[in-house]
């Protein structure tokens, strides 16, 4: 399932990247269709469905859902092209640095004014208040593993840094700014050993013991399912990712019920619930769209 849709995202990227061309799913909108685009993760794609049932609950509108783009810099790409009208959710952390060119910025509160002010002088496109979570990274260790070594924030692992293991997302390691050299330089430390893992095995593999400590995402819900700790950043190393809707300003003006339906939905959902949504879909196999559909029941819309 995972591989599959790793497969499609990355034909969806190569071919917006470098082709231009439209894929199915991908033509521009037509003026009563309003196209949703999500990346391949399951929060992505759950908040795209909250937005899709939102939308379709208070306005006259149809709205197809354009799954599976591989990542922020390919949706950013189909929301230029017009292949897409709303991002489901988009990043501060990522899009400064990558839409953005920009360093990184480590107050949420600044973060989140210079990505909504250049992504409407730079893009046209309206970026909402959060949703109330942020997708941060963050060091995680077993319950056991935190009680045995007295550990609450990332500089207590300093004593043990030369025997500890570290799963972690290869990407990260080799990323500038926010990734592992940028990491060594402001707490001071490197790890013993360094194991490159695909991001959705770390967190078994430090519940199991064959991983001392994993960097993990702060809403995957298997960090609660699996009761993990997450060490505080206590050096605030890691810049903020507050996630929030995005949306190209030509179809706000087109229909101007959008803002007010995506605006519903700012606020919401805390980093515990988000967990709690993730889990749902990833560790009992509920699909994103029910997922979604029962939140929205269970808050009646936000009406």
């Amino acid at each position: 399932m995972k591989k599959s849709k790793w497969i499609i995202g990355l034909i969806l990227s190569f071919s917006l990247l470098f082709s231009g061309c439209s894929l199915p799913g991908l033509s521009a909108s037509s003026n009563k269709t309003i196209k949703i685009g999500t990346m391949v993760t399951t929060e992505s794609q759950i908040l795209g469905y909250m937005q899709k049932y939102m939308i379709e609950h208070y306005t006259g509108l149809k709205v197809d859902i354009v799954n599976n783009l591989g990542s922020s810099i390919v949706l950013h790409k189909a929301m230029e092209n017009g292949n897409v009208d709303i991002s489901s959710v988009r990043y501060t952390g990522t899009d400064l640095a990558g839409a953005l060119g920009m360093e990184p910025v480590k107050d949420p509160k600044k973060a989140l004014k210079i990505v909504q002010n250049q992504f409407q002088k730079r893009f046209d496109q309206t970026w909402f208040d959060s949703y109330g979570f942020a997708n941060s990274y963050a060091f995680t260790v077993s319950q056991d593993f935190a009680k045995k070594n007295h550990l609450e924030k990332v500089s207590d692992l300093k004593p043990l840094i030369h025997d500890l293991r570290l799963g972690v997302d290869n990407s990260w390691l080799k990323r500038k700014g926010d990734g592992y050299e940028g990491f060594t330089k402001e707490y001071g430390f490197e790890f013993g050993h360094t194991y490159p893992m695909q991001i959705g095995l770390v967190y078994k593999a430090v519940q199991s013991g064959k991983m001392d400590v994993v960097l993990a995402y702060t809403t995957d819900g298997r960090i609660s399912a699996y009761h993990l700790k997450v060490l505080e950043d206590d050096k605030h190393f890691f810049p903020p990712y507050d996630a929030s809707p995005v949306a190209r300003n030509d179809v706000l003006k087109q229909h101007p019920e959008l803002k007010k339906v995506l605006q519903k939905l700012v606020g919401k959902i805390s980093t515990e619930e988000m967990q709690k949504l993730n889990y749902d879909s990833d560790g009992k196999m509920k699909e994103p769209s029910v997922v979604a559909n029962e939140f929205l029941e269970k808050h009646h819309y936000f009406e």
